[in-house]
């Protein structure tokens, strides 16, 4: 076991360190096991030079089995390398791909499809940057605390522009959306047809867009019937009705994150 953990040191500082040091010494000691197994005296090889023989074959594997890159990619990056390097040293600096692609006999295309290979093969640690930890730069789906503000905000307009529709379609918004009663039941309970009862849900539907859109996105409002006739005047009467619940409502300390709540 003391022959694992050395060769496994002795690995981990030529490997990249997002390699896990406990996958290697699991599939060194698994190693060892089938050394011991397979191991036979008569030939004369001292176990431990076997047993190591067999240990570093078997870590190899295993870097082999987590590297994205194949090992010919690998095989022509460590060749591009060394050119590169050979080149710096004679031009006394960094040589442009087409200098790389002529001194290895490749296409310039071919050096860069190795290239990006061989970058889309790396593989980050999620702590492993000095600076800015790299799971604050992946991006994320949980919503920020202003999205949480926003969205609270949007709700909270919402509740109170339902609260201000004319009656009936507040009736039909709160039976069909809330209590999910079937639409002719609401029709009944209101006296009218199937088909009133959706034309006042979109009626309504339309109304509270309007309103959220009111506060918060002026822009999309959307301009119905007659510029100062009566349908007109009675829509900018109901955005000034929300308006004024919602500053009501922040008088009284009503936060947006209670609605996300």
């Amino acid at each position: 076991m003391p022959l694992v953990g050395h060769i496994v040191r002795e690995t981990m500082g030529r490997v990249p360190s997002h390699v896990n040091r406990d996958d290697l010494t699991s599939a060194g000691l698994t190693a060892l096991v089938l050394a011991a197994r397979a191991f036979d005296a008569a030939r004369g090889v001292p176990f431990d030079r076997y047993a190591a023989t067999r240990i570093r074959g078997a870590l190899l594997d295993e870097l082999r089995s987590v590297d994205w890159a194949s090992r010919s990619v690998r095989r022509r990056a460590r060749d591009l390398a060394e050119t590169r390097n050979q080149l710096a040293v004679v031009l006394g600096r960094t040589p442009s791909l087409a200098e790389v692609a002529r001194a290895a006999g490749l296409s310039e295309d071919e050096v860069a499809a190795n290239d990006d290979d061989v970058s889309r093969a790396q593989v980050l640690s999620l702590q492993g940057s000095s600076t800015t930890p790299i799971e604050e730069l992946v991006p994320t789906r949980a919503p920020s605390p202003e999205d949480l503000l926003e969205h609270g905000e949007r709700l909270t307009y919402l509740r109170e522009a339902i609260a201000e529709l004319p009656d009936r379609l507040r009736v039909v918004v709160e039976g069909y959306f809330f209590a999910e009663r079937p639409m002719a039941d609401i029709a009944e309970n209101l006296g009218v047809t199937d088909s009133r009862i959706s034309q006042m849900r979109a009626e309504a539907l339309s109304l509270l867009r309007d309103a959220l859109n009111h506060e918060l996105e002026p822009s999309l409002v959307q301009q119905t019937g007659k510029a100062g006739g009566v349908a007109q005047r009675r829509r900018e009467s109901y955005f000034a009705a929300v308006a004024a619940r919602h500053a009501a409502g922040m008088r009284r300390g009503v936060s947006p994150l209670d609605a996300v709540g």
